[in-house]
């Protein structure tokens, strides 16, 4: 650390500044030597993958179960009773239990009547159940 000293009126006066232009050029040689090491420092495997001789699978369409003011249900649009909830959605997702289901239902629906609809969803082996609401314009 250095001191400079100043004249003023006949006595000496020492400045108080740190220098820091040593400190920036220290802080520049490490940021080069850190952006030229850290590409290197990354592990690289290498691996020969397997080939897949099938197309990946096209992304499905939404599973919507509405739920109607009078009750009534319907998976994506087409009414189904609801004793054979379990049979339509197992057509739509091809047996598969993982699908998410998207349901919704009308604002005039009471919570336990949506809580049955959710039961019935649970017992047909669904656990992926997602709610649909309105967005309201800002």
């Amino acid at each position: 650390m250095a001191f400079e000293f100043k004249r003023v009126a006949d006595e000496l006066v020492a400045s108080h500044e740190i220098n820091v232009t040593p400190f920036i050029d220290v802080m520049l040689v490490l940021l080069v030597i850190f952006m030229v090491a850290a590409p290197l420092a990354v592990v690289h495997m290498p691996l020969d993958l397997p080939v897949a001789h099938t197309a990946a699978s096209p992304p499905t369409e939404p599973v919507i179960l509405s739920v109607q003011r009078n009750l009534q249900l319907a998976v994506n649009d087409m009414p189904v009773a609801r004793p054979q909830i379990a049979q339509a959605l197992g057509r739509i997702t091809h047996g598969d239990l993982t699908t998410r289901i998207y349901l919704r239902a009308d604002e005039n629906v009471r919570y336990g009547d949506l809580i049955s609809v959710m039961d019935l969803l649970r017992a047909a082996g669904y656990q992926k159940v997602a709610l649909v609401s309105r967005q309201v314009p800002e």
